[in-house]
């Protein structure tokens, strides 16, 4: 399973929006990660103020550790395949996790209807 970010934090929240049925695939799957493409745009929506979290960013790493989850890097063969994806839209952020579930066989796990374009599984929350 690949996090959106939006799935990661819902998660991290015990938002009401993530699906209990999602909530408990995530918390059972052997495998769970997030892109550092995701950590990245947490970053950049905290440094201009369109995110608020709460805990502290710097603590962020701790919980995906306790939480068993993967960070998933970014690799050449995404870069790669990036470049190949069609502009069906334009968030990057989006896009490079639709690269790394091609290249890396993964689920992706989102609300997020952008990646019906793509030629990828996805689990809805």
């Amino acid at each position: 399973m690949l996090l959106d970010t939006h799935t990661l934090l819902w998660f991290l929240s015990d938002d009401s929006r993530l699906r209990a049925s999602v909530k408990s695939d995530i918390e059972n799957v052997d495998d769970v990660t997030v892109s550092i493409v995701s950590l990245w745009e947490i970053a950049i929506k905290l440094s201009i103020q369109k995110l608020e979290l709460d805990f502290l960013f710097s603590e962020l790493s701790d919980f995906l550790t306790q939480l068993e989850i993967g960070i998933l890097p970014l690799s050449f063969a995404d870069l790669e395949h990036y470049l190949s994806l069609p502009l069906h839209h334009r968030d990057p952020f989006d896009r490079m996790l639709a690269s790394q579930a091609i290249t890396n066989l993964l689920i992706v796990v989102s609300a997020d209807a952008a990646f019906d374009a793509y030629p990828i599984q996805q689990l809805w929350v």
